[in-house]
C-alpha cells in the first residue's frame, strides 16, 4: 500500500450525524416491523390455518424457538440474551466512529435485528432471559420442514451482517473513506 499521499482529509462533521440518524431510524424501523408482525402472528396466524404467500414459496405459520437457528442450544436460553447486550454495545461503539450512511444502514439493521429477538429472549414466556422467540416465515412448507423458520429480526440481522460483509470487500470504511489499492 502507498501512503505517501497525504494524510486523508477529516469527514465532514455532518456525516457522523447523518449516521447516527440512519442508524436509529433503520434499527427502531425494523424494532417496531418485528414487534407488529409478531403480535399479528400471536394473535391471529397462532390461532388458525397458516396464510399462503406468493404460491406456497413462503408460508406464515407461528412457531416458538427456545434456541438460534436450527433450534440450536435449546436448552441454554439464556445465553441469547448476554449475546445480544453484547453486540448492541459493540454496536453503539462501532457507529461511533461511523461517517458511511451504508455503513450506518448495516449497524441499523443489525441493531434491530438484536433488539427484535432480545425483547422476546426478556419478555414472552416462559420469562426473563428464556423466553422464546416468536418465528413465523417458511420457505416452501406450511410446518417449516424445508428452512428454519424465521422472522423479521433475523432477517434484518442477514441482510446487515452480508451488507457489511459486502462493504469491507469493496474497500468501503465506516469512516467514509475507500481503502487503497496496492499498486
Amino acid at each position: 500500500m502507498d501512503d505517501t499521499a497525504g494524510p486523508t482529509p477529516p469527514p465532514d462533521p455532518r456525516a457522523r450525524s447523518r449516521a447516527w440518524g440512519i442508524f436509529g431510524l433503520v434499527g427502531l424501523a425494523i424494532i417496531a416491523i418485528d414487534l407488529a408482525v409478531k403480535q399479528w402472528t400471536t394473535s391471529t396466524v397462532a390461532h388458525g390455518e397458516p396464510v399462503k404467500l406468493l404460491g406456497g414459496l413462503i408460508y406464515v405459520i407461528y412457531t416458538r424457538n427456545s434456541g438460534a437457528a436450527f433450534s440450536m442450544l435449546r436448552d441454554q436460553t439464556w445465553i441469547f440474551p448476554l449475546i445480544a447486550i453484547g453486540v448492541i454495545g459493540w454496536l453503539f461503539w462501532m457507529i461511533k466512529g461511523t461517517f458511511s450512511a451504508a455503513w450506518a444502514v448495516a449497524l441499523g439493521l443489525v441493531l434491530g435485528g438484536a433488539a427484535g429477538n432480545l425483547g422476546d429472549r426478556l419478555f414472552r414466556a416462559p420469562g426473563p432471559f428464556q423466553g422464546h422467540v416468536v418465528d413465523m416465515f417458511s420457505f416452501l412448507d406450511d410446518h417449516g420442514g424445508h428452512f428454519p423458520v424465521f422472522n423479521i429480526a433475523d432477517s434484518a440481522l442477514t441482510v446487515g451482517v452480508a451488507l457489511a460483509i459486502l462493504l469491507e470487500f469493496m474497500g468501503r470504511r465506516r469512516d467514509g473513506t475507500r481503502a487503497k489499492k496496492d499498486a
